[in-house]
């Protein structure tokens, strides 16, 4: 479980990651639509995203490629949909979706995965200073049923199960 920044049951500090998840994008794992398996969705190698761009600036270049069956697509896509368990470029299903407490449990990659258990297992939760007019970040904006202690156990138990349908490598 490398790639935590606490343990779970510790506190949690609100890093202020951009709402709806546009921290996660960089790597999004979905269903391949060759073979259903596990696949990538990456910033296009070559692309300014792929290292040459200034911090921040979004290239719509994107690969989706699943190394099970070898399926390679190149796509300029339109501007990123982001915040459901949908790829923002493809519109592929994400790999990381179960169904929890009658919703819908998703991650777009195994950063995502982490925060939202090191954040559902927290008994204290700390919010991040907001700069003036900033949008609520992303922890904030998690649906209400996700964030209830009453249902941590079954969340985190369904995380646990999303987390073993990581690839080997991810």
């Amino acid at each position: 479980m490398a790639g935590r920044t606490s343990e779970p049951g510790d506190r949690f500090r609100d890093r202020r990651e951009r709402k709806y998840g546009y921290d996660f994008i960089d790597e999004v794992l979905v269903r391949c639509p060759r073979c259903d398996g596990c696949a990538v969705v990456l910033a296009r190698p070559g692309s300014p995203e792929d290292g040459e761009a200034a911090p921040g600036v979004m290239d719509p270049h994107r690969r989706l490629h699943c190394p099970g069956c070898g399926y390679c697509k190149d796509e300029q896509a339109g501007p990123a949909v982001v915040g459901g368990p949908v790829d923002p470029f493809f519109r592929r299903p994400v790999w990381l979706q179960a169904s929890c407490r009658g919703h819908v449990l998703w991650a777009y990659n195994a950063r995502h995965l982490d925060l939202l258990e090191t954040y559902v297992a927290a008994k204290l939760r700390e919010r991040g200073r907001l700069a003036a007019g900033a949008p609520a970040s992303l922890v904030e904006r998690l649906p209400t049923w996700l964030k209830a202690a009453r249902n941590r156990a079954e969340v985190l138990r369904t995380i646990e199960r999303l987390r073993s349908a990581l690839p080997a490598d991810g």
